[in-house]
């Protein structure tokens, strides 16, 4: 490792993250005093099954929600101190979300349903040029019924990279898709770290998009099992469904 990349701070650390919802007899312990570090510029994968916690985990990374105790910092920024104000700007500034659903205005094309993002981020890329990253130039202006599944999470992608995004976080991105169509949206996904140097953090129970990453780091009843470093990342087009 370089001098320089020694001197680069990680992503996001997190030390003793714990998430409790609801009390006593009732209480689900989502999280259960989770310590990790996940580098910058990354391309990480949260492995686990329905329930596990990774979920949670990401919703806390990205200032969707507060831990009940334990600490999380974006780079030397204290997440669980920050203030819902700070969070929004967090978000605004910093994060791009992409979920199993793709989540698109039906009434506006694929450029207005990416304009509705950098409209608002304070360094936006152009909207088309957003949709040509994610191979969806010539249909910017078809309406998300005029699109396949795959093409329509490509858009999705393309709204959350627009406000140029210093983490990208997909929580189960190819839930919703086949083989063929998963693959396509892994390749952008796999795209956006490379040519961006988005770090990509991506919950899936899909063991095949482990083969992609950097890092995987395995959930299980809200504790990380394992965490393993990938020397032999795959292709998205070469990974076994």
């Amino acid at each position: 490792m370089t001098e320089q990349a020694l001197k680069i701070p990680p992503a996001f650390t997190a030390k003793g993250l714990t998430k409790v919802y609801g009390e006593g007899t009732a209480a689900v312990h989502a999280l259960r005093g989770v310590d990790l570090t996940i580098p910058t510029g990354e391309f990480v994968v949260l492995l686990g099954p329905s329930g596990s916690g990774k979920s949670t985990l990401l919703n806390i990374l990205g200032g969707l929600d507060r831990p009940s105790a334990g600490s999380a910092h974006f780079r030397d920024r204290d997440l669980s101190a920050m203030n819902d104000a700070d969070l929004t700007r967090y978000r605004r500034d910093h994060v791009g979300f992409v979920f199993q659903f793709y989540n698109l205005m039906p009434s506006l094309n694929a450029r207005e349903n990416v304009e509705l993002v950098t409209e608002i981020a304070r360094d936006p890329m152009k909207a088309s040029d957003a949709l040509a990253l994610v191979g969806l130039d010539r249909r910017e202006t078809h309406f998300p019924s005029e699109m396949s599944g795959g093409e329509q999470q490509r858009v999705a992608i393309a709204r959350a990279v627009a406000k140029r995004p210093t983490v990208l976080f997909c929580d189960e991105p190819t839930g919703a898709l086949d083989s063929t169509t998963g693959r396509a949206v892994l390749k952008v996904l796999t795209d956006v770290n490379e040519q961006l140097g988005t770090t990509v953090i991506i919950v899936t129970h899909a063991a095949a998009t482990a083969q992609l990453a950097d890092r995987v780091i395995h959930f299980a009843d809200g504790a990380i099992r394992e965490v393993v470093l990938n020397d032999t990342k795959l292709r998205a087009e070469d990974i076994e469904w």
